[in-house]
């Protein structure tokens, strides 16, 4: 008999990205032209199933399409993502996102829901019925009813991953007990723990970059891994983290250590930002493996 893994369900946004190439970002009263315009498949759920897929986990996607998404759909079967959970939603538009991406590889990005914002309790229950005790919930902070989502993953004993971003004031909200593994950034970590001593979020973040200057690290209660970044020119940052999460959710669910993951995970990254997009610049597993990184 071969290996069997826990399923992984991705509840997460499904977005159209039009991507801006800029010198630099726009400023207040502003108007600048940019040099190149692509359009490319997105949304942090999609891209974190596309990293899942591609990295070899049994992965499902779940989530709302609206007007003009369905090929979003076949990007996340190209992947090797099942999408049977996906609902078109022809009452409103696919969730988007427009991204400036500049001369340093940088970007900031604007966000429309669409249809991410229109995920029922309805649909929640009908999805979460096909999913047992063990197996993991990976989740971001741009679909609708959330906390019911959370709640109701919890009662069944599902292993629940949230990466809270964009970070919000909902994110507060989130029954955060209930989650098994964060993904966040030094901002996000130092949004959710509420450095109060510090006089801004941003002293915070640089806290936590003094304390863990070399790349990521993960963090229990029993111990503390770091993981060194691996150095590539970077093109397009968009995806690093999805991908990250990505790949790193594959690896535990297969049974890796959290060393393992790491380093896994921190070479997909590595690979995604070299390229351009978000979805497109996803790394197989095959490549991530065979990757000659420079010293």
């Amino acid at each position: 008999m071969g290996v069997i893994y826990m399923k992984i369900l991705n509840f997460g946004s499904l977005n159209i990205d039009y991507v801006y190439s800029v010198d630099h970002f726009v400023q207040k009263g502003e108007t600048i032209s940019s040099s190149q315009m692509n359009i490319f498949s997105g949304g942090k759920g999609l891209n974190q199933s596309t990293a899942l897929g591609r990295a070899g986990a049994q992965v499902f996607h779940a989530g709302r399409i609206g007007k003009g998404g369905e090929f979003l759909v076949e990007q996340l079967k190209e992947a090797g993502v099942n999408t049977d959970l996906v609902v078109l939603d022809s009452q409103c538009s696919t969730g988007h996102a427009i991204i400036q991406n500049d001369a340093e590889g940088d970007n900031c990005i604007l966000l429309y829901g669409g249809a991410n914002q229109r995920i029922t309790k309805e649909q929640i229950d009908a999805t979460l019925d096909q999913f047992d005790a063990g197996d993991y919930l990976v989740l971001q902070n741009e679909t609708s009813n959330l906390p019911y989502l959370m709640e109701k993953a919890a009662e069944k004993q599902m292993k629940i991953v949230l990466n809270p971003s964009p970070m919000d004031e909902k994110i507060k909200a989130l029954p955060l007990d209930k989650v098994t593994l964060f993904f966040v950034n030094e901002i996000e970590a130092a949004q959710i723990l509420g450095q109060k001593e510090l006089e801004s979020t941003q002293e915070a973040a640089a806290a936590f970059r003094s304390m863990f200057p070399q790349g990521s690290v993960y963090i229990d209660k029993d111990q503390v891994i770091p993981q060194k970044c691996y150095k590539v020119k970077a093109v397009d940052t968009t995806a690093a983290g999805d991908t990250f999460t990505g790949f790193f959710v594959s690896a535990i669910s297969k049974g890796k250590s959290p060393k393992e993951a790491l380093d896994l995970a921190s070479r997909a990254s590595a690979i995604a930002v070299s390229r351009p997009g978000a979805a497109p610049s996803v790394p197989t597993l095959d490549e991530v493996e065979n990757w000659e990184f420079a010293e």
